[in-house]
């Protein structure tokens, strides 16, 4: 697999805006980069989504950054992460690709019980309890379905009255867990309405931790390159306005976006 060199860009894809919360963080530990963010919102939610579906978009995707240039690519969607990854890295050997879910878990580890907020697709994978489990074998995990949570995102309706019910009766099923993973991209963004039950210090965003594993094995491949093309590339499967609009509340988009 070839090193990475400075004008190489890093893909970042996810079924919507979910994936701008590992971009976020990308940012604070990177610095200035060459990003080029893939958001396939015409097939959004994958979480409703089959196995084959998933591996079929993460695929089409990968060779969409292929043609860009890219030769390290972030997986910043758990669904996508739990259902393609290990074929994708079978079927692009020479492409570097960083899958959430695995790469997180070995931290996640360190914690006896954990409770795994996730879409449809990603709990029913067991990813995380399988990931987790490789480490900590002891660990107690419950993962918890919350279809429709990344639709409130996306849409932007965080706080009528209908949503605080529909998360209330997600986080009753928590029990005793020492901390709670949000374990979709889009869920980071959900944590001011999550705070109205449960306290702050009791989730966990992954995406920080995958930042930073990004980060130091970039840093250890290059060995202290200097990468000067700070720019960011937006692509859209879907309608451009509408992720524009979603996007916008959540991350300072100052880029075109485009149709992919």
């Amino acid at each position: 697999m070839a090193k990475r060199n400075s004008k190489t860009p890093i893909g970042i894809f996810d079924s919507g805006v979910g994936g701008l919360s590992v971009l976020s963080e990308l940012d604070k530990v990177m610095g200035a980069e060459h990003y080029i963010y893939f958001a396939d919102t015409k097939n959004l939610p994958y979480g409703d989504k089959t196995p084959e579906d998933i591996i079929k978009f993460g695929r089409e995707i990968v060779n969409f950054f292929i043609l860009k240039g890219v030769q390290h690519i972030v997986i910043a969607c758990n669904t996508s992460s739990a259902l393609s990854y290990n074929v994708l890295k079978q079927e692009f050997p020479n492409i570097k690709i960083y899958p959430l879910i695995q790469s997180v878990a070995p931290t996640l580890a360190k914690y006896n019980s954990l409770a795994i907020l996730a879409t449809e697709a990603t709990v029913n994978s067991e990813r995380y309890s399988k990931e987790i489990k490789k480490y900590n074998k002891n660990a107690e995990i419950t993962e918890i379905s919350c279809p429709g949570f990344t639709e409130i995102v996306e849409n932007g309706l965080y706080n009528s009255p209908s949503i605080l019910e529909i998360v209330d009766d997600k986080l009753e099923r928590i029990g005793d867990a020492d901390k709670i993973v949000l374990g979709c991209t889009h869920y980071p963004y959900l944590l001011g309405t999550f705070t109205k039950f449960i306290s702050k210090e009791n989730f966990i965003d992954p995406a920080k931790i995958f930042a930073n594993v990004i980060y130091e094995d970039i840093k250890k491949e290059n060995q202290g390159a200097i990468f000067d093309l700070p720019k960011k590339e937006f692509y859209v499967t879907g309608d451009v306005e509408k992720f524009k609009e979603s996007a916008q509340r959540l991350y300072d988009i100052k880029d075109e976006v485009m149709q992919a």
